[in-house]
């Protein structure tokens, strides 16, 4: 740093015109204490050119040193520098005092340093509210509510108000309206671009128009927000999202506001980089999330309800409670005429998650497409296998098949297991018995083996269909025990006489507090039911009539 020339009193005045000091490289001045200006050097003069040997220091038109410097006079303070502006430099003025009351004032130009710190404290100030925006922004997937917290924040921090704008849906632009201070306002707008010069093209992704490019005075009506009065400076630049544009940002600043500067656009661009890669994320999560949920549906079990004279109801559970579809499935398939059968199908297929659902996806299409098929089931078997052992999967799968047909009260089924637990029925005394029917996997062998028994359902009776992930679900005091054939079957013979929704209800209740928070395979269940109460209508007295309950 360089030093600043000591400077001897007035009484040697005239030998320092001739001295080193008259070359310093700081502009210095004398002042007496009663602020008569009693020396000089030529970088002071050339600084002020007012300045008179003699004359008062309030006189050189540089009032807030004039004051300054009756304050030192007038009193003891300490000797932090003195600051203010001489024409359109800032400098800071420091003082040598000495014992016959003068005090000589070196005047450092300090413009440099004060943009350099006003620099650093904008960049500190952009920083923080990037920071917020950022935080703002990434902290919700919902796309009404990123353009809402865009236009918020633009018209709190860059603006006197904001526009936020996306690309249309039909005819129509979805437009977010915020004044600073205010409540972000959203409306579909049947506007032009074209009126706002730029906007069509931020609207499409191209690099934005300078603001002076942009005539306040052509803007329309319409981007004029209520209340806001005349229009001074305009911003419009684009929203860039992933690959496509999110949409612009149109920037409004009042008359009385100074015109965006070339730094705050570049600014504003940076703050929609971050807003448009928001929007977009939150857009592409919409998206796909609504892809998934059509694709979804597809997938989901079935709600089962009375079909024909004959109860069905099934419940699912997952493996993992945050998944929604999974390997095990069930499917109700109505005959075209109520004199023919139903189709009841339940499986398993080899794996969890959305993977193994895929695969229970085209199971069930197949199994529908082969419907005209459904009296022989050995046949829908053998062709199921086939399309599996010709697709890319590897995967295998179980399954059990029940055609289900009402006659005089009663429920006659016919069912074959593909390498399924047999189907467990309970006769009205607690009687539980197995359905001796075997068959292999499809998806493995050449061949898909399979055996069809069958047996009828009294009123009152029910035949339980389940997926291994109910026997086998580990859990009981150690969490090491499976649930097991035998628990199911004991569980069962207490819920003779029961509705098929109780049933289903009450074996998933015991299989989920066996496993617990423990770790489990998807579970399925269905119960096809005779029910008690029915009776048999005809319209006329010659038709055969219907079941109703």
């Amino acid at each position: 740093m360089t030093s600043i020339p000591q400077v001897p009193t007035a009484r040697t005045a005239e030998p320092l015109e001739a001295s080193a000091w008259n070359t310093a490289p700081y502009p210095a001045l004398m002042v007496d204490d009663l602020g008569t200006v009693r020396l000089y050097n030529d970088a002071a003069k050339a600084l002020i050119p007012r300045l008179r040997r003699g004359r008062p220091l309030s006189e050189a038109g540089i009032d807030w040193l004039d004051q300054g410097h009756r304050r030192r006079a007038a009193g003891p303070v300490d000797d932090a520098p003195l600051s203010g502006t001489i024409g359109d430099r800032d400098f800071e003025a420091h003082p040598s005092d000495h014992t016959d009351g003068t005090a000589v004032w070196w005047l450092v130009d300090d413009t440099d340093h004060r943009l350099a710190r006003q620099a650093l404290r904008t960049e500190r100030q952009r920083s923080a509210f990037l920071g917020e925006a950022s935080n703002a922004l990434l902290s919700s997937l919902n796309l009404e509510r990123c353009m809402d917290v865009t236009a918020e924040l633009a018209a709190q921090h860059l603006a006197d108000a904001a526009l936020v704008i996306t690309p249309r849906t039909g005819k129509r632009y979805p437009v977010v309206t915020c004044l600073r201070d205010g409540q972000p306002h959203s409306a579909i707008r049947l506007e032009d671009p074209e009126e706002v010069p730029g906007l069509a093209e931020a609207l499409q992704g191209f690099p934005p128009v300078p603001s002076r490019w942009i005539d306040p005075a052509s803007a329309p009506a319409w981007l004029e927000p209520e209340g806001f009065g005349p229009i001074g400076s305009i911003v419009v630049t684009p929203l860039p999202g992933h690959g496509v544009p999110a949409g612009a940002l149109v920037l409004l600043r009042r008359d009385a506001s100074a015109a965006f500067s070339s730094e705050e656009e570049v600014f504003a661009r940076i703050f929609a980089a971050r807003a448009g890669a928001a929007m977009s994320a939150a857009r592409l999560y919409a998206e796909q999330s609504s892809l998934a949920h059509t694709l979804m549906q597809d997938l989901m079990p079935p709600v089962l309800r009375r079909l024909a004279g004959v109860e069905f109801a099934g419940g699912y559970r997952p493996s993992k409670n945050n998944e929604r579809v999974g390997g095990d499935f069930y499917d109700v398939h109505p005959a075209a005429d109520e004199a023919e059968a139903s189709l009841a199908v339940l499986g398993d297929v080899c794996g969890k998650g959305l993977e193994a659902a895929v695969l229970t996806g085209k199971i069930r299409n197949t199994l529908h497409a082969l419907l005209p098929l459904a009296d022989d089931h050995q046949r829908m078997i053998n062709l199921l296998n086939g399309a599996l052992l010709s697709s890319h999967h590897t995967r295998f799968a179980s399954l059990v098949l029940v055609s289900t047909l009402r006659k005089a009260g009663s429920v006659h089924l016919a069912v074959t297991s593909a390498g399924h637990p047999a189907p467990l029925v309970v006769r009205n005394d607690g009687t539980v018995e197995p359905v001796p029917s075997r068959g292999t996997v499809v998806g493995v062998l050449p061949n898909a083996a399979a055996t069809t028994s069958r047996t009828a359902l009294a009123p009152g009776e029910f035949c339980l269909l389940y997926t291994d992930g109910i026997t086998e679900a580990r859990g009981g005091p150690l969490g090491d025990e499976m649930f097991g054939e035998a628990r199911l079957t004991e569980a069962l013979s207490h819920c003779a006489g029961m509705p098929a929704e109780a049933v289903v209800e009450h074996v998933q209740m015991l299989a989920s507090q066996w496993t617990g928070d423990r770790a489990h395979d998807d579970m399925a269940v269905m119960a096809i039911a005779a029910p008690r109460s029915h009776h048999l209508s005809a319209v006329d007295g010659h038709t055969r009539g219907r079941f109703t309950a």
